[in-house]
């Protein structure tokens, strides 16, 4: 076996310790960043496709418990939207939405807390099997999120929430104590009835009430771009005031919107950093959080 460049041999021991060297130096390009985020909390928006694979849901909880053994202090927000539909679907309803919310009537409210729970303690026992602590909760424990409701230009869409207060008490305990919380995003309303919340809102709510350091988006696209129909025009850091010029020029649309709005939100309002990822890449949080060149789009302070 020869190399291109020395024309000899390489002996099996120089492979192996080509290979070595190239994890090591992984490792030493990721050390300034796990020692500039030890004991930082981090909120992990989990949803879309990445859920619906069995395998990029493993690797998505690998990443976050991998976070989690290195120092950070992670929060995963979870969503369950596509699974929900299913379920409603096989009762005979059909699914429906107005302006991108799901119209939730008792009956559908009942399903989406059933599924929610059952996603939810799904990934308390994957957590659980790599060996870390996890406990899955609702917006409802401990007073968690209150809600207000939701319309949708002025129409009534059933039991759909706008959080109005978060109490993080709860989420300060269980990080305390080394705990992965594992949040659902269910909430209570005045009236003590429950409500439905848009996963994304949950977590920027979460993540702005506990001062976390970074907010992630796990979506189904590559980041944010100047023209969706022109793959180098791809964002990978923009700052939120530039994220606010894109929205204003009416460069952003469909589903990126409310997102985009709540990343601007979140770090106005004391998050550092918000980054947007695809969730479908396997290890995308891992490969954007460790190293210099990341792969997603970072939102970051104008300061910076």
């Amino acid at each position: 076996m020869k190399t291109v460049n020395e024309g000899r041999k390489v002996s099996v021991m120089e492979l192996i310790m080509q290979e070595v060297l190239k994890k090591a130096e992984v490792l030493i390009e990721a050390l300034p960043y796990i020692q500039k985020f030890n004991r930082k909390i981090i909120v992990v928006k989990y949803g879309g496709s990445a859920m619906s694979n069995e395998e990029l849901q493993k690797n998505v909880i690998k990443d976050v418990t991998l976070l989690k053994l290195v120092g950070f202090k992670p929060i995963i927000v979870h969503g369950g939207g596509k699974e929900i539909s299913r379920w409603v679907e096989k009762t005979g309803k059909e699914a429906a939405f107005v302006k991108g919310l799901r119209v939730t009537d008792e009956e559908t409210m009942e399903i989406a807390e059933m599924v929610l729970g059952k996603v939810n303690k799904r990934l308390v026992t994957m957590v659980e099997e790599l060996g870390v602590k996890a406990i899955g909760i609702s917006g409802k424990d401990g007073g968690l999120l209150r809600v207000n409701k939701k319309y949708a230009d002025g129409e009534d869409i059933g039991f759909v929430g706008e959080v109005r207060r978060v109490t993080p008490k709860l989420l300060f305990d269980l990080l305390e104590k080394d705990y992965l919380p594992i949040v659902a995003p269910v909430g209570l309303g005045d009236d003590f009835a429950t409500y439905n919340i848009n996963a994304d809102d949950a977590a920027c709510a979460i993540a702005k009430a506990v001062g976390a350091d970074k907010l992630v988006f796990l979506t189904d696209i590559e980041g944010l771009y100047r023209d969706i129909n022109d793959k180098s025009s791809f964002i990978s850091r923009i700052t939120a005031s530039g994220a606010e010029e894109l929205i204003t020029e009416g460069l952003i649309g469909g589903g990126m919107l409310p997102k985009l709005n709540n990343c601007t939100t979140a770090i106005r309002e004391g998050v550092n950093r918000v980054h947007i990822l695809d969730g479908r890449i396997p290890h995308c949080l891992l490969l954007e959080i460790f190293t210099n060149e990341g792969i997603g789009t970072a939102i970051i302070r104008d300061e910076e």
